[in-house]
């Protein structure tokens, strides 16, 4: 079949158009490898709990020293996940030891800059990446009153703010360090994984979530109770010296994690 020269240019066009167009995309994926971590909270719950995708999964742990987490805290970290995601590859615990940021308290543009300047593991092939900093200083949001013992930012982003949990502990004797930090760990990984009803797709919201403490449990002895990680100077501890453990996940909560993708 012969081509006129009109016809002939058009098809050369029209394929320079297309590779240039597929150079682009590849070059836009290779240049920002960070993105997969830089989605909203909640967004990534399935692709941390399922194995439709990752296969395994990397938390990091970033801390200066003197502000490292307990070995307890570590320890059960990896026992709750375990106990709810699917990854036949493993969970796997890596520290990574900074020079201590400066000009605490930290507001949470601090907070990601210092992830952005610190954070070494990331999502790549069958590899899921959470990054949690224990903070050495505390939160710019702190009054006399009430305090901000962690806050879950991005998909797969987690800050603790280690200088109150010792502040705290100094401050209130019989207060477990390793159970108030582990606590309020496992409580910010419920808020990656969507807990509660954060991306609005759990399965009986109305009865789930707490409407007077939106994103919360409505079962007061749920790790996800909102008193798990009360913010009360006054009763921030309280409920932890009550229980003397962490918390456990409720059945409501179960389902919810089950039904995307979880055990």
């Amino acid at each position: 079949m012969k081509f006129s020269p009109v016809a002939l240019f058009f098809l050369f066009f029209s394929t320079l158009v297309f590779t240039g167009c597929k150079s682009d995309d590849s070059d836009e994926a290779i240049n920002d490898p960070t993105a997969e971590n830089k989605k909203s909270l909640g967004t990534s719950a399935e692709d941390i709990l399922s194995d439709d995708i990752y296969k395994s999964m990397t938390v990091e742990l970033v801390y200066s020293l003197g502000f490292e987490p307990e070995e307890q805290t570590k320890n059960m970290l990896t026992q709750f996940l375990n106990a709810r995601v699917n990854k036949p590859g493993g969970v796997i615990v890596k520290e990574t030891v900074i020079n201590p940021p400066q000009g605490a308290p930290f507001d949470i543009d601090e907070i990601k800059e210092i992830e952005e300047n610190n954070r070494t593991a990331y999502t790549a092939e069958d590899d899921l990446a959470v990054y949690v900093f224990f903070s050495n200083g505390n939160s710019s949001k702190d009054t006399e009153t009430r305090v901000t013992l962690g806050t879950a930012y991005l998909n797969t982003s987690i800050v603790l703010y280690k200088k109150t949990f010792l502040d705290l502990v100094a401050n209130n004797q019989g207060t477990d360090l390793a159970t108030l930090e582990t606590t309020t760990l496992e409580h910010e990984f419920g808020h990656i994984l969507s807990l509660v009803n954060i991306t609005d797709d759990d399965i009986h919201p109305e009865n789930h979530e707490d409407t007077a403490n939106s994103r919360h449990c409505v079962v007061e002895n749920c790790l996800m109770y909102f008193e798990a990680t009360n913010t009360e100077r006054a009763t921030v501890t309280r409920f932890l010296q009550s229980r003397g453990n962490v918390p456990e996940l409720d059945p409501l909560c179960i389902a919810d994690l089950q039904a995307k993708g979880g055990k």
